[in-house]
């Protein structure tokens, strides 16, 4: 009996997951915005972990570099877009982000 393969003639199915894969890494490279425009709507970014985004920055800066050091367009993109998601996050928290007053850091 013949095995039938559920991913287009011709196509391998490592290519169907690189392609899943890149698509879930820019989806994932982008959300950092979401976390933008809730500061930027709220007008607050008390609650934001800048260290959280600032670690994911480098983490995309360290994949990016991997990425153009193998020549892997995937990872290329990706994090190039996971670089402007977490910047453009670490720019809005920081631009809405209030001075700790000193009752606040009393308690």
């Amino acid at each position: 009996m013949e095995r039938r393969s559920c991913t287009m003639p011709g196509m391998d199915p490592t290519d169907v997951l690189a392609v899943l894969a890149a698509a879930f890494g820019v989806g994932m490279g982008a959300s950092p915005l979401l976390q933008a425009r809730r500061v930027h709507e709220r007008r607050s970014a008390q609650d934001v972990s800048l260290g959280f985004l600032a670690v994911l920055f480098c983490g995309g800066i360290a994949w990016l570099s991997y990425g153009v050091a193998l020549g892997n367009a995937a990872l290329i993109v990706a994090n190039a877009v996971g670089l402007c998601g977490s910047g453009t996050a670490i720019l809005v928290a920081l631009r809405y982000r209030r001075p700790v007053t000193a009752a606040q850091a009393r308690g």
